[in-house]
């Protein structure tokens, strides 16, 4: 009982951990005058991907390293099926040009590396089965590209000057204790979500792999659909899929380069599988945007998602 507990409470700290930590950088940012479009290039693109980051990095420093890509393949799946359905469903929701032909086609660039640094053995039959500490670099040097690429984008479009509600921050001392909260909400609740996760699978003989690609992948991607809803709801509707397009990208290029880095990531031989699906996912979502109302979700096309990310939980339990 004391497990499925700690599961549970793992996941709280790990989200209201990142909350912590985001809102406590962001307050020290600003303290120094940072401006808002470098904190949301940044800090808080790097808060909405820290429960898979923690959750990843903990996972390959135990060895258990189906969990740590589970969880990045199964976010990403659950991002754009269940996270965007659900707020697809709610309110259609409308995509900004830029997202439509430059974030999303990005996104299918960086799952189709993955699957290519994960395939070494394919091109050279001596390298072993897994993302190499040399690959974590490659992963990394394609997310800084994707990071100047957004940079220039917002340069173009907005000044880098602070406004006077930048200048307000709060106190230093609030701000340590902000982000020292944080810190220590997400090193205990990745460590519980992670250990429940171990324990969990092996007590019912399922797969580190599936317990991280369903169940760890929905909890860290509640961050994300919190932020989505509440998006749709205030009609701020391409702000939703943009976040969502851009944690995927997140999550793949530095998550997973940054483990790689750590420790090198071994890969289980049905992974491609799973890679596949989430390219065909991006590719699917890809062209709804121009079915039907151009570069718009619309309701129909939420519960098709929906439909596909029931259809993936399923595979995965058939296969075991």
């Amino acid at each position: 009982m004391l497990t499925y507990i700690l599961f549970i409470v793992g996941f709280v700290l790990l989200i209201k951990g990142a909350d912590l930590l985001v809102n406590g950088s962001s307050s020290l940012a600003k303290k120094f005058h940072i401006p808002e479009i470098v904190i949301g290039l940044t800090i808080v693109s790097f808060g909405t991907s820290l429960p898979e980051l923690i959750v990843n990095i903990l996972a390959a420093l135990q060895g258990s390293t189906d969990i740590g890509l589970g969880t990045i393949i199964g976010s990403n799946i659950s991002n754009i099926a269940l996270v965007l359905g659900i707020t697809a469903v709610i309110l259609p929701l409308a995509v900004k040009r830029a997202t439509a032909w430059k974030e999303i086609p990005f996104s299918i660039l960086a799952t189709v590396i993955l699957m290519l640094v994960i395939n070494d053995p394919f091109f050279n039959s001596a390298a072993p089965a897994m993302i190499s500490r040399i690959d974590g670099i490659i992963l990394l040097i394609f997310f800084v590209l994707f990071v100047l690429y957004t940079i220039n984008i917002f340069v173009k479009h907005k000044t880098l000057e602070v406004d006077d509600e930048q200048k307000q921050s709060r106190k230093g001392f609030n701000i340590f204790v902000m982000i020292m909260a944080g810190l220590v909400a997400l090193f205990y609740g990745g460590q519980w979500v992670v250990d429940g996760a171990v324990k969990i699978a092996n007590l019912f003989g399922i797969s580190e792999f599936i317990i991280s690609a369903t169940i760890i992948a929905v909890g860290t991607s509640l961050p994300e659909l919190v932020t989505s809803v509440v998006a749709a709801y205030k009609k701020n509707l391409d702000l939703a899929v943009g976040n969502i397009i851009g944690s995927n990208i997140f999550n793949i290029l530095f998550v997973l380069g940054i483990t790689a880095v750590i420790k090198p990531i071994a890969t289980p031989a049905l992974i491609n599988i799973d890679i596949l699906y989430l390219v065909g996912l991006s590719i699917v979502l890809f062209t709804f945007l121009f079915v039907g109302k151009r570069r718009e979700l619309e309701r129909w096309q939420g519960f098709s998602l929906l439909i596909i990310y029931i259809g993936y939980v399923v595979f995965l339990i058939i296969r075991g």
